[in-house]
C-alpha cells in the first residue's frame, strides 16, 4: 500500500502516538543498564504504552512476539526481547518502538551506549543520529525520496561507515509499512514525489565495518555479517508545504 495523504484527524492521532513513542522510548533507554533483560525493558514499554492509552504496534505483527525491537552491537534491527539477552556494560543498545493511537500509527529508534564513553561507538551513534537529522532536512511538499537517501549518505561516507542496504524507510501511517521504500544512499532529484501530508519513517542504519547483514537463527534478528557494531536512529515525519514536523518527539 503507497502511503496516503492524510487527513487532519488522521494526523492528530499520529501526533499523540509520536509523542507516546517518543515518551515510551526515553523511559526504555532510562531504565537500560547493566544487568537488566531485554525481556523486562519490553514489559516496561508494553506496560507504559496500555497506561497511555494506545498500543504497540509490532507487537503480533508478522507474529513478532514482544512490544519493542531491542538489537545489541552486531544486531542492527529486529531484535526479539528475552529474558536470557542482558544489558551489559558497553553495549550499544538500539531500541525501535511502533506506536498506535485511535487506528494511526508511528515509528521510531533510537541507540544508546551503556555506562560507556566509548569514543569510537558514541562517534558511530553520533553520525548515524546526524545523518537521521540531515534526510529529515530535505524533507517538504515535492521533494524526491533520493534527495532525502542521498542526504544520509553523505554523511556516514564521509564517516567512513557502512550503509545498511537491504533495510530502508518507508512510509507509514495506516499500516506500519508503506510504499515508497525509502533507502538510506542514492542521488538527489531522483525518486518517487512525496507530497504535503504524507508520513513517512526515515531510519538509517550505520555499521562500523561493511554494509552486509543477514537474519539471524530466530527469523527476526537481523545482524551484520562482518560482526562489526551498528547503530539505528528513527523518526516518523510528516511532510508540510513548506517543510516537515518530526511527529515522534517528546513534550518534554
Amino acid at each position: 500500500m503507497y502511503t496516503r495523504v492524510k487527513t487532519d484527524k488522521e494526523i492528530a492521532a499520529m501526533r499523540v502516538a509520536g509523542k507516546i513513542c517518543a515518551d515510551v522510548l526515553k523511559l526504555v533507554k532510562n531504565s537500560a543498564v547493566p544487568g537488566i533483560s531485554t525481556k523486562e525493558l519490553s514489559e516496561i514499554a508494553a506496560k507504559e504504552i496500555k497506561s497511555l492509552g494506545a498500543k504497540a504496534s509490532f507487537l503480533g505483527y508478522k507474529d513478532f512476539p514482544e512490544a519493542i525491537c531491542i538489537s545489541l552491537n552486531d544486531e542492527v534491527v529486529h531484535g526479539i526481547p528475552s529474558k536470557d539477552k542482558i544489558i551489559k556494560k558497553g553495549d550499544i543498545a538500539s531500541f525501535d518502538l511502533g506506536v498506535t493511537y485511535d487506528g494511526m500509527i508511528v515509528d521510531s529508534a533510537i541507540s544508546c551506549l551503556i555506562n560507556s564513553k566509548d569514543k569510537e561507538k558514541l562517534l558511530l551513534l553520533e553520525k548515524t543520529e546526524l545523518s537521521l537529522m540531515e534526510g529529515i532536512h530535505q524533507i517538504k511538499h515535492n521533494c524526491r525520496v533520493g534527495d532525502i537517501g542521498s542526504a544520509i549518505q553523505k554523511i556516514l561516507d564521509r564517516a567512513k561507515y557502512g550503509i545498511v542496504r537491504d533495510l530502508v524507510g518507508h512510509g507509514v501511517g495506516h499500516a506500519v509499512h508503506e510504499e515508497p521504500n525509502i533507502p538510506n544512499y542514492g542521488y538527489g532529484n531522483s525518486g518517487p514525489l512525496l507530497k504535503k501530508g504524507m508520513t513517512v519513517a526515515i531510519e538509517p542504519m550505520a555499521t562500523m565495518g561493511d554494509h552486509e547483514v543477514f537474519v539471524g537463527s530466530d527469523g527476526w534478528t537481523i545482524k551484520t555479517r562482518d560482526g562489526s557494531l551498528s547503530a539505528h536512529y528513527e523518526h516518523t515525519v510528516l511532510v508540510t508545504d513548506d517543510g516537515h514536523e518530526v511527529l515522534t518527539i517528546s513534550d518534554s
